[in-house]
């Protein structure tokens, strides 16, 4: 009976869950709409119910149960006020799984669980200080000094994507005004393109709605040299760029990867957000710090992101 781990990724929209073995391959996959189910409870008991189905039909054993989440607290096992989900206030995650599951279970956020994975399964292998960067809706990130993943004292440490980049900027969803990820994120593109298309008038973007642009489109015009487009790319990079330059003033890490929609954006985010970010760093961190894409398949990394957190910890505990 092969040995497996359930890695279950709960996000706004979707819910995606699977099998991986030791050597981070998937071996089973689905998913369903986080919506459809009123109470979280829910969710558990329907994973279980086709978990179990699906490891009897394969002959897997399941060992663990490991969880990403928006808002995942690693110390206390909670989902806590996360804004992008139904249930409200703070959910006991690993206490409603452990019953169900009857299996040790662990949880952190979803950045944090994709960092994870980089470590086991990708680019981070035998790294023991690096810095991985999401780049999607928003900016999500986790932090690696010394082999372990920084979490601070309540859990919630790491959030890159909430640095303020710019004094009374733009709001971001926290409530504050000029965090990072309201700049370079895919959301954060879209709205550099709405502010400054009257700066643009022959720009063939400036038809568009804002909400019916995505970062796809911005990213075809750029190609054909539309100048708003490389406009609020150059923007994105900037400011990431910044924010990475005190990040490593911090951490002194050896690699920074990037991951998301944006990052397949490579010729107009790597190389530029290389050149800002040398540019702020401190002397004694130029040219040390490599800026390299993630090694995790962009439908995988989720998965294999929560996987990797329950395999980390029942190595810790010598299983």
């Amino acid at each position: 009976m092969k040995k497996v781990v359930a890695g279950i990724d709960i996000g706004g929209t979707n819910t995606d869950y699977g099998f991986v073995d030791a050597e981070g391959d998937i071996l089973f996959r689905s998913h369903h709409k986080t919506h459809e189910f009123e109470r979280f409870e829910d969710l558990a008991i329907t994973l279980h119910a086709e978990m179990l189905k699906a490891a009897k039909d394969k002959n897997f054993d399941i060992v663990a149960v490991g969880i990403g989440a928006p808002n995942g607290n690693y110390y206390n096992g909670t989902i806590e006020y996360a804004p992008n989900l139904q249930w409200k206030g703070i959910i006991p995650v690993v206490e409603i799984f452990e019953r169900i599951f009857n299996k040790p279970v662990f949880v952190t956020n979803d950045a944090n669980a994709a960092t994870l994975g980089e470590m086991l399964f990708g680019g981070a292998k035998g790294l023991k200080d690096f810095v991985y960067i999401t780049l999607g809706t928003g900016v999500g990130s986790g932090i690696v000094v010394n082999g372990e993943l920084v979490y601070g004292h309540d859990g919630f440490a790491g959030e890159v994507g909430h640095i303020l980049v710019k004094e009374h900027g733009r709001l971001c969803g926290c409530g504050r005004h000029g965090c990072l990820e309201t700049y370079s994120s895919v959301t954060g593109l879209i709205r550099s393109v709405n502010i400054y298309k009257r700066d643009f008038p022959g720009s063939a973007l400036r038809r568009y709605d804002m909400a019916d642009l995505n970062g796809k489109m911005i990213y075809e015009h750029a190609l054909k040299g539309d100048k708003l487009a490389l406009k609020a790319f150059d923007i994105a990079a900037k400011r990431l760029g910044i924010a990475l330059a005190n990040v490593v003033a911090i951490t002194s890490p050896e690699v920074i990867f990037l991951f998301g929609g944006l990052a397949k954006a490579k010729e107009f985010i790597f190389a530029p957000v290389k050149k800002y970010m040398e540019e702020n760093l401190l002397t004694v961190f130029r040219n040390k710090v490599k800026l390299l894409p993630s090694l995790l398949a962009g439908n995988e990394a989720a998965i294999k992101g929560a996987a990797a957190l329950a395999w980390r910890e029942l190595r810790k505990r010598g299983n």
